[in-house]
């Protein structure tokens, strides 16, 4: 072993994007607005209603009215990709928990040496976190406009499904950059 060693670029791309991903993907899974429905008929102009994995909001935005914990009137609920979301999204984040500190104890930049086994296993990990967050996002993304909405609204994706999706592709990346440690075990 050579004395001194830095930690290798992969692994900082890997503490980094992920711990961001991670951020993303909780704010998205907690913000009630995977998706916006605005224009709706015998509302106001200004009406929109957010439907996240958790929540329905609605807002009437010229007075500033929003009011969360709305009725679930059309069943929005009940449909697959909004429960799939609500099992594989947590999931997701507690995964991607467990494999931070795995990849902080492979990493381990207060020691001479990464410990580049853990911080392979911790790519694993934190590529399947990713992806456990990855589908529920696309499947919900697929179906954005076959999910029951109020007659006449538009539909929108919203904000919480973009974070959902870009947490889950940081932590895709991140993860991957984190495998690249198994190199280091072949050539040990």
């Amino acid at each position: 072993h050579r004395p001194g060693m830095r930690t290798p670029t992969a692994m900082i791309v890997g503490m980094v994007l992920c711990p961001c991903g991670m951020l993303l993907t909780f704010v998205g899974t907690l913000t009630p607005n995977w998706r916006q429905v605005s224009h709706m008929s015998n509302q106001p102009v200004d009406f929109v209603l957010e439907q996240g994995i958790w929540d329905i909001c609605r807002e009437q935005q010229s007075i500033h009215d929003r009011r969360c914990g709305q009725a679930d009137a059309l069943g929005y609920f009940e449909q697959v990709p909004v429960r799939v979301a609500q099992g594989m999204m947590p999931t997701s984040l507690a995964l991607t928990l467990l494999g931070l500190v795995v990849a902080a104890l492979g990493v381990r930049c207060w020691q001479p040496e990464p410990r580049h086994l853990l911080a392979g296993v911790s790519g694993l990990m934190l590529l399947l976190s990713g992806l456990l967050g990855l589908i529920p996002a696309s499947w919900y993304t697929h179906e954005l406009w076959a999910l029951p909405a109020p007659d006449g609204g538009m539909l929108v994706a919203g904000y919480s499904l973009v974070l959902s999706y870009l947490g889950s592709c940081m932590e895709i990346l991140g993860g991957l950059a984190l495998t690249l440690s198994f190199h280091h075990c072949c050539e040990e």
